[in-house]
């Protein structure tokens, strides 16, 4: 994986967010981590000299501030890389990411506040043992003092730094909702060549065939409702983005009749996973416009929901011109091609769950017509959803 400018700033701001959703390798997160505890040290040991040191020769002494230097980074390591641990694991076991999102204020401030405490009243005591090689020294009046002086440090140093991260992660939280609205208005647009062409063939069927006129337009009609409501949303169902799938494809088969088949498959199970707004759409769109519509014949769209482990997997399947056919003319359909809709719907992913979902557009296969787009993310319940229970 090439490590650039983009990456590591995703992957430091996953680092310090309020959600825990992790992006690029999961090394860089060690990576901050050790950054994070070397800066630590540094402080530590600035106020230590400020502290004990009682003539300017300790100050200018390099062998003094290496010595208490390593000190202090074993002792900061140890407790950031707790810590780090100590998140980790409590996160998993709460449900992750999509359960952090849904903290109340109290909960966050438990789980970001007491997290770091806890992290530094285990590793503080099991530092000073790993630098002294016992616990002696904490002994008497001086260990007490020494012992009152890292404790009321270790406190102020975990507000302040809970206060920082929850700015920082805030600012990005705020950053991560601007793009995912763009993100979500840009997807949601309604090309003006589906709308006319919808209209205009609703127009054209009224005169001949007007029960078929009044579905397609009740077809459209579920289309807009579907995807209005959408938008007021930051989390639908798999149903929600199924309802709506099949909207769209009731209209397109209205319009291109017998050229255009589609099937939905899910499992009943999986019908309140949760998943972004309008990530479906896309890969239906993209299936139907530039894989069958071109295609004198038409064809067959499919759509299969399925759990694999802790992942939900969706697949869009066409039997169309494939991923070798010439690219659409930019007038003959969407204002975006397929690599455009796939690029922000793989941003918006990233956005909200690192590295834990993906969008890949493959070959059907060998010998076979068309393309596979197969979403994968993590499976969980909408909130929605899980408020009904």
């Amino acid at each position: 994986m090439k490590i650039d400018r983009k990456l590591l700033r995703a992957s430091w701001a996953s680092w310090i967010a309020a959600d825990m959703a992790r992006a690029g390798p999961y090394w860089l997160q060690l990576v901050w981590t050790a950054l994070f505890a070397a800066v630590l040290a540094l402080f530590f040991t600035i106020v230590g000299s400020v502290s004990y040191a009682e003539q300017l020769g300790a100050w200018l002494s390099p062998a003094r501030w290496a010595r208490w230097y390593g000190i202090n980074l074993a002792v900061t390591a140890l407790i950031a890389y707790l810590i780090h641990g100590l998140f980790e694991f409590v996160g998993w076991l709460i449900g992750g990411p999509p359960r952090i999102r849904r903290f109340t204020m109290p909960q966050r401030l438990a789980f970001f506040g007491g997290i770091p405490i806890l992290g530094v009243i285990i590793g503080w005591p099991l530092g000073m043992w790993l630098v002294a090689g016992k616990l002696s020294v904490l002994r008497g009046p001086e260990g007490l003092r020494l012992i009152a002086t890292s404790a009321a440090l270790c406190l102020l140093i975990s507000a302040v730094l809970y206060q920082w991260f929850g700015a920082k992660a805030r600012a990005i939280d705020a950053e991560r909702r601007a793009a995912e609205s763009q993100l979500k208005l840009l997807q949601a647009q309604m090309e003006p060549h589906f709308l006319f062409n919808t209209l205009a063939n609703v127009q054209a069927l009224i005169d001949h065939d007007p029960g078929k006129a009044k579905a397609m337009l009740g077809a459209f009609t579920d289309y807009l409702r579907a995807s209005l409501g959408e938008l007021r949303r930051d989390e639908v169902t798999l149903a929600d983005e199924l309802a709506l799938a099949e909207a769209y494809l009731r209209v397109q088969a209205a319009r291109m009749e017998e050229r255009l088949a589609y099937r939905i498959e899910a499992d009943a199970s999986l019908q309140g996973a949760a998943l972004l707004p309008l990530t479906l759409q896309p890969l239906v769109e993209n299936a139907v416009h530039h894989g069958l519509e071109p295609k004198v014949e038409g064809g067959l769209v499919e759509v299969r929901a399925r759990a694999e482990g802790s992942s939900l997997v969706v697949e869009v399947r066409d039997n169309g011109r494939g991923l070798d056919a010439a690219p659409r003319a930019r007038g003959a359909g969407s204002a975006g091609g397929a690599g455009v809709a796939l690029a922000n719907l793989r941003e918006r992913l990233a956005r909200r769950y690192g590295d834990a979902a993906s969008v890949t557009l493959v070959a059907a296969g060998p010998g076979s017509a068309g393309a596979v787009a197969t979403l994968r993310l993590p499976r969980t319940v909408a909130a929605a959803t899980e408020a009904r229970r």
